[in-house]
């Protein structure tokens, strides 16, 4: 039986009642029997258990690792071409790069100077 991640469970819950699902009544859990009471619904051809964004890591179905894989791929992570590269993530400790090397030029100038 499922496992589902929604932004706002209490509102999924609502509409699984809506068609019939018996949610946070107290329902025989026969197999997602370490779902949270609160976030199970029982139905006639199965059960679900609906979780929020924050409580992804106590889901028994997937995992976290698994789930980051399909969210953040290895491939697109260190990307030199990637929004975060080249964004407002990329623009700042390039900036400071760029100041970097100015200041040490003007600073070995003004030591040899000295």
């Amino acid at each position: 039986m499922p496992e589902q991640i929604s932004k706002y469970p209490e509102v999924t819950l609502s509409i699984l009642k809506g068609v019939g699902a018996r949610c946070n009544e107290g329902a025989k859990q026969q197999i997602l029997t370490k779902c949270p009471a609160e976030q199970f619904c029982a139905l006639p051809t199965g059960e679900i258990c609906v979780y929020g964004i924050e409580q992804i890591p106590k889901m028994t179905q997937i995992t976290t690792r698994e789930l980051a894989r399909v969210v953040c791929p290895p491939e697109q992570r260190f990307s030199l071409d990637s929004a975060a590269f080249l964004g407002t993530d990329g623009v700042i400790p390039g900036a400071a790069f760029v100041v970097g090397l100015v200041v040490g030029g003007v600073w070995q100038r003004f030591k040899k100077k000295g």
